[in-house]
């Protein structure tokens, strides 16, 4: 695998400011364990965690986690855990189920101490975790429509080119699409990523 370098990482967030040296070496960590260690797998993994991350701005969502509370697809089933786990780290860990499959995964307490995911290295390693297993454990009808197998790992996608279907399976649907597709990730080391349709 050939590590991004902070002028590469700079250019995919250039709001990062600071924050880009500090997630250099979790992210290039995180990519090598978790095989994202093409081209095309590096560009989507980027493009994608650019844009969940408001560009390594945020590893705690903005909202209060209200709106996930009683919502039995993520496991909140006890009050209070909408707030408590809300979406953190890079691509946004959210709902108690999450949290358990991700801290059974990475070896982390994350039911008893979800901040964990707002730390640089956790934040890095969960979504590259989420990246190879979580994605395809909660598949929306969108993604399933759309063709993304149960159980997938996205950097299969990646390899095809179905930046779409990548998208679906990490949001549920399109929001931010053109952003994910436009922005500087979706261009390291002059990957080609487009929003194809599997067939």
């Amino acid at each position: 695998m050939t590590p991004i370098t902070l002028e590469q990482l700079q250019a995919i967030a250039p709001h990062a400011g600071a924050r880009a040296e500090i997630f250099l070496d979790p992210l290039n960590r995180a990519m090598a364990e978790f095989a994202i260690d093409m081209t095309l797998r590096q560009s989507a993994f980027l493009a994608q965690v650019a844009h969940e991350s408001g560009e390594l701005r945020f590893v705690l969502e903005g909202a209060s986690g209200e709106g996930y509370e009683g919502k039995v697809h993520l496991g909140n089933v006890y009050p209070g855990d909408g707030p408590r786990f809300k979406g953190r780290g890079l691509i946004q860990i959210t709902g108690r189920k999450n949290y358990q499959l991700c801290g059974t995964a990475l070896e982390l307490d994350l039911l008893e101490h979800p901040e964990l995911l707002e730390e640089p290295v956790n934040a890095c390693r969960s979504a590259a975790w989420f990246w190879t297993e979580g994605a395809g454990l909660n598949l929306s009808h969108a993604a399933r429509a759309h063709g993304v197998k149960e159980n997938c790992n996205l950097n299969d996608l990646a390899d095809i080119g179905d930046f779409e279907g990548i998208t679906l399976a990490i949001n549920g649907g399109l929001n931010g699409q053109p952003d994910r597709l436009a922005g500087p990730g979706a261009r390291l080391h002059g990957g080609q990523l487009q929003s194809r349709r599997r067939r």
